[in-house]
């Protein structure tokens, strides 16, 4: 079992930044794949960016490509999400996912977190 519990959400106005946090605890952190997702109101949750536990390659939804950056930390156990220039649509609740592999994580997660609210006002 991993447990994952994320931070750092908030009201920001448009055009500034948050960095969200999510420490994981349980088995092994570093062998995991770890990814973000979001879900706004009315709307299905989506898949918004997402690494290997090898800290190489990253992969972004078109719509925060650019703006967020996605990065761990496997001796601290926590990805992070660093969200900038933000828009009123990044409007969401966040959530941090685990999986076995970048295709698990990305489609499928094994693990969630509780979430985190992000508003962005206008």
């Amino acid at each position: 079992q991993v447990q994952l519990v994320e931070s750092g959400g908030g009201m920001v106005q448009a055009g500034g930044s948050l960095r969200l946090s999510c420490a994981a605890s349980g088995r092994t952190f570093s062998r995991y794949a770890m990814g973000w997702f979001r879900q706004a109101p009315g709307k299905e949750r989506e898949f918004v960016a997402a690494m290997p536990w090898s800290n190489s390659n990253t992969y972004y939804a078109d719509s925060v490509k650019g703006r967020f950056t996605i990065s761990r930390d496997n001796a601290k156990n926590t990805v992070y999400l660093q969200m900038n220039v933000l828009k009123p649509e990044d409007t969401a609740v966040y959530y941090c996912a685990a999986g076995d592999t970048i295709l698990v994580v990305t489609t499928h997660p094994d693990y969630w977190g509780q979430g985190t609210q992000v508003t962005v006002s206008s």
